[in-house]
């Protein structure tokens, strides 16, 4: 028996490192299982450092102990509940919305707004180097969303359209987040240039994230194997994971806890945990 927990608990982590395992709430739940396997400090440490920009898993990792899985679990289900209603609401009919990566968060907000009645479509990237940004848009075209996908690198073009005569803007950019700190937002890389083209075009750029990812000290943000990139060693290759996003280009963040200003929603975070 404890081979076959073996095995499958091994499964889980490397799924966890390679990405296999995507967005910060699906790795903090297999995580989670796979800490129940073998719940002692050891097994929570080697899960920890598996993803090192991801507070959200440390932190449901620290709540193993304290709360049962059941209730974590629901804990994902409300603050999805609570999110898509902030989301819809913000949604406006034939809305255009650029994303980036792959975010549980912003896809299940999307889809409720969809199956609810809202008509909207999505420009996406891929995401180079492992294009989550395709899963994104492969999920969002089969709950009947309209999606158009650009490469990384036409993501000006896709937030602020070169037409003819005048600029064809999206009205608003949604962003999931893999870790919420004091002074910036942490995202998959690419995601601060995005925001820093939204904020230049007046673009409003929302946050959409659990609060769970929400961490009072600073993360490692993580540099990926340069095989991911291009296979060649004759070249030196860098392959920063994520990036900062500077709190100044956020217009607000949507979390379980509401919709509003980056400040107001740290002062949330800090009254909860006092």
């Amino acid at each position: 028996m404890n081979f076959i927990k073996k095995f499958f608990f091994n499964k889980i982590a490397r799924d966890i490192k390679s990405i296999k395992i995507q967005g910060a709430t699906n790795v903090a739940k297999a995580a989670l299982k796979a800490y129940y396997m073998f719940p002692n400090n050891i097994t929570k440490r080697v899960l920890m450092n598996l993803r090192p920009t991801e507070p959200m898993l440390t932190h449901v990792l620290n709540l193993a102990d304290k709360k049962t899985e059941g209730e974590i679990l629901n804990h994902f289900s409300e603050a999805q509940d609570k999110i898509n209603e902030e989301v819809f609401k913000l949604i406006k009919n034939n809305s255009k919305i650029f994303t980036h990566c792959h975010s549980t968060n912003v896809i299940k907000a999307l889809i409720y707004a969809k199956i609810n009645g809202k008509n909207f479509e999505v420009y996406n990237t891929e995401t180079r180097p492992l294009f989550q940004g395709r899963r994104t848009a492969e999920e969002l075209t089969k709950a009947g969303i309209k999606v158009t996908n650009f490469v990384d690198s036409a993501a000006e073009i896709a937030i602020a359209k070169q037409g003819k005569n005048d600029k064809e803007y999206v009205n608003m950019v949604f962003l999931g987040a893999d870790a919420l700190l004091e002074n910036a937002i942490i995202n998959k890389i690419g995601s601060g240039m995005f925001s820093r083209i939204a904020y230049d075009n007046k673009v409003p750029v929302y946050i959409i994230a659990d609060s769970w990812k929400f961490s009072s000290r600073d993360v490692k943000l993580e540099q990926r194997d340069f095989s991911e990139v291009w296979g060649t060693k004759k070249v030196h290759i860098r392959n920063p994971a994520f990036e900062a996003i500077n709190a100044k280009f956020i217009t607000e963040i949507i979390s379980e806890l509401g919709r509003m200003k980056y400040d107001n929603f740290l002062e949330k975070v800090y009254e909860r945990e006092d």
